[in-house]
């Protein structure tokens, strides 16, 4: 019997510089990253992550409300990123990166001053229980192909 996958990929392209097209996806990520895809949802104050190693992945809502979602494993401007994603299959917290799984953006050059966005969802039967229908839910359009889209919008705003 096959095993299931337990990644997920998907790329796309920007009209901007590696350079240009790291720093949006990370110093630049409030800009662009949904607010659905947050706990504070319409009232996010700020979502951000820590330019280096180790750095955290944080979001601050009302109230003082914060939560870390994640942290950085590998800062390699402009040319990869590696994050620990610290959010379960039920969107709840979770605390253990033993429990996390990874998220890898490559950013590649491409001809005419492009970049190619190559991100690498995997590790998702870190999460336990639920982790396949989160890995398709992520895997579908309303995951990270409708996220990928905002971050395009950004670039090309």
């Amino acid at each position: 019997m096959p095993q299931e996958p337990d990644s997920i990929s998907h790329e796309v392209t920007v009209r901007l510089s590696p350079s240009e097209s790291f720093r949006l996806f990370t110093r630049g990520f409030g800009s662009w990253w949904p607010s659905e895809y947050t706990w504070s949802g319409n009232v996010l104050e700020s979502i951000a992550m820590e330019p280096f190693e180790g750095g955290h992945c944080t979001e601050e809502g009302p109230h003082g409300f914060r939560c870390d979602w994640g942290r950085v494993l590998v800062w390699t401007p402009p040319q990869r990123l590696v994050l620990t994603w610290q959010i379960g299959p039920h969107r709840e917290p979770q605390p253990d990166p033993e429990k996390a799984s990874t998220v890898e953006v490559l950013f590649r050059s491409e001809d005419a001053g492009a970049t190619r966005l190559l991100l690498t969802h995997r590790d998702f039967r870190r999460h336990g229980k639920g982790a396949s229908r989160y890995r398709k839910a992520l895997a579908g359009e309303a995951g990270w192909a409708w996220i990928l889209a905002r971050y395009e919008e950004a670039a090309h705003a």
